[in-house]
């Protein structure tokens, strides 16, 4: 069990980013701080006035977990991608989706350009960010612009040569003024070559120069000059602060650090392996796995043993591992993955620059979790693999790591949908959840309904690289007894699929009592953590199908509505069920909002309006 209060004695001062979890272990609230220590513990002060959004999320957290960052400025942009990631319920201050500016230098153009930009693309370009601070960002580029003379117009050359005179930022030197066609591309290159290496944190001599510059137009009484130059001094140091958290290549890395217990003396110690997830350049998420290593063992060997075990398990296999140490076997494991992969695998261990500043981040979080965490990953391991355990003693399997569970929701046979939710290592892995929506069965038949979802499951055809469905479970459990396993073995005979199937069977009142395997319904004792481990995945599988359906009866609602109201069609209905969620959401729409939709017009508008608001027809 969780204790709050001992967990945040535990906290640490440095800053990060906490995440909040709630009674079925989703992701409820991210927030960053300055100090974890100070800023956690005010969401547990009595005292405090949090505001009644804020006091009703402290009463749904069951348990918290912390990221260590070097920065706040790296705990803020760590926050931003964990939100976007797993759209807390609770932050919903951040639903706008800000996005913090880059530097662009677009060496993809002939005479490139030093630019603001918002977004990282895959483009050629090279990119310089993520930053907190726009205006600094501005302030730097026109220093780059002043320091190496490269250009800022549009103009696309060399067909743009001589059409127009060079412009003032030519007369003021901040352009070498390539657009006259004089200037030789290979000393234009040196200039831009200088602003990469100043952009990447090389600029201990501009700033020295700028130093000696400001100090000499302080003596001279120059303090408008004086206090410009310290305000550029300024906005280098805020630009300087490099960012491990964003990484300029958009490729899907994984980066592995690890942190052990000192004691040799000892028979067994204690280690944890930290994972960071980077897809698509950003940080998304990490994980950290507790071990126990024989005495003596170097951590390139607990590293090596983590790996195999790790990979051998994962679905998904990045492009780059970045790794603490160097391994045994590394070209070995790199064939490995790579033929895992169906691409190229590379595995690196970094000695400098950002990526080694990445991995020392892996290894300080992986130290903190072993001193101060232990019991609580003991416990966890308890919750998660200690339950996966149980359920293989009694079942008598061994090897169990994904487990996918399916449930049939419907009212009287309307819109009968069905769920699969899917737990690997005894989480939920809800990037694999799926729905389904019951195409050839009428009316209330559950049996039906779920052999034709099973069917569609274990027939399905890859639709691309690491599709959930190419890999299949360890074992499937039905929501319910004899009945729904019988239907799951007859489909997977047919399909001549061989896995085991275990029905989760409830009591009169709705609670799981036991599970059906074999044809023998096995009693567990409900006070186990297998036993809640099973209670939670019915009850996801459950939840997972409500709400599905719930989402159809709104949308078929709302069209049994809309075909109601004169002149809207089914190409309007169809733009109205596709901008509005619900009922309430168009009923709040105003005639100018209406009228701007596809296939909307006015007098179109102001029929929908008109219905909902028949006092206010004109």
């Amino acid at each position: 069990m969780f204790q709050i209060e001992e967990e945040l004695k535990k906290l640490p001062s440095h800053p990060g980013v906490y995440i909040m979890h709630g009674e079925k272990d989703e992701i409820i609230y991210v927030g960053k701080a300055i100090s974890l220590k100070n800023r956690v513990r005010q969401y547990f002060q009595s005292s405090r006035n949090k505001g009644p959004k804020i006091e009703q999320m402290v009463t749904h957290i069951t348990r918290f977990e912390y990221i260590v960052t070097d920065s706040e400025l790296e705990a803020l942009v760590l926050e931003s991608n964990l939100i976007k990631e797993n759209r807390p319920k609770y932050n919903t201050m951040l639903k706008d989706d800000k996005s913090y500016p880059f530097i662009k230098v677009t060496l993809n153009e002939t005479y490139p350009r030093v630019l603001f930009s918002r977004q990282m693309k895959k483009d050629k370009c090279r990119y310089f960010g993520p930053y907190t601070s726009g205006g600094a960002v501005n302030d730097v580029i026109e220093l780059v612009r002043r320091l190496f003379k490269v250009r800022s117009c549009s103009r696309v050359f060399p067909r743009d040569f001589g059409r127009d005179r060079p412009c003032l930022y030519h007369h003021m030197g901040q352009c070498l003024a390539p657009c006259t066609g004089n200037v030789p591309e290979a000393e234009y290159q040196a200039n831009i070559d200088r602003a990469v290496r100043f952009l990447s944190g090389d600029f201990d001599d501009v700033v020295a120069d700028l130093k000696a510059r400001m100090e000499a137009a302080s003596q001279d009484m120059r303090y408008e000059e004086a206090i410009e130059l310290r305000d550029l001094i300024e906005s280098i140091r805020r630009i300087g602060e490099r960012q491990k958290i964003t990484s300029y290549g958009e490729e899907d890395r994984d980066v592995i650090a690890a942190a052990m217990d000192d004691g040799e003396h000892m028979e067994e110690q204690d280690a944890v392996v930290q994972v960071f997830f980077i897809r698509d350049g950003r940080m998304i998420g990490r994980e950290h796995f507790f071990m126990r290593v024989g005495r003596g063992d170097k951590k390139s060997q607990v590293l090596l043993s983590f790996m195999k075990q790790y990979y051998a398990g994962t679905p998904f296999i990045p492009h780059e591992i970045i790794l603490e140490k160097e391994i045994e076997e590394m070209e070995l494991l790199e064939e490995w993955l790579s033929a895992r992969r169906g691409q190229k695998v590379h595995i690196h261990v970094p000695q400098k620059g950002s990526k080694e500043k990445l991995v020392a981040l892996a290894r300080e979080n992986a130290a903190m979790v072993l001193s101060k965490d232990r019991e609580r990953i003991v416990r966890e391991e308890g919750r998660t693999i200690g339950a996966v355990k149980e359920v293989e003693g009694w079942l008598g399997l061994s090897g169990l790591v994904r487990m996918e569970a399916y449930d049939i929701s419907n009212i009287s046979g309307f819109e009968s949908v069905g769920s699969m939710v899917v737990y690997e290592k005894g989480k939920p892995k809800r990037s694999d959840y799926r729905k389904f929506k019951i195409k050839t069965v009428q009316g209330p038949n559950d049996y039906a309904s779920m052999e034709e979802v099973l069917t569609r499951r274990f027939t399905h055809k890859s639709q691309g690289d690491f599709d959930s469905f190419d890999r299949l479970p360890d074992l499937i459990l039905m929501d319910g007894g004899r009945g729904q396993v019988n239907i799951a073995l007859k489909v997977l005979g047919d399909l001549g699929i061989d896995i085991p199937v275990c029905g989760m069977v409830k009591d009169d009142r709705h609670r799981t009592r036991g599970v059906y395997y074999n044809n023998v319904e096995i009693p567990i004792d409900t006070s186990s953590e297998g036993f809640r481990l099973v209670t939670r995945i019915q009850d996801e599988a459950h939840r997972f199908a409500i709400e599905f359906h719930r989402s159809l009866r709104s949308k078929e609602q709302t069209h049994s509505i809309l075909e109601d109201i004169p002149g809207i069609g089914e190409a309007r209905r169809k733009a109205l069920m596709r901008h509005y969620k619900s009922i309430e959401a168009l009923r709040e729409a105003g005639i100018e909002e209406l009228s701007e939709l596809p296939a909307m017009n006015l007098p179109a508008a102001k029929a929908v309006y008109a219905y909902f608001h028949p006092a206010q027809e004109e």
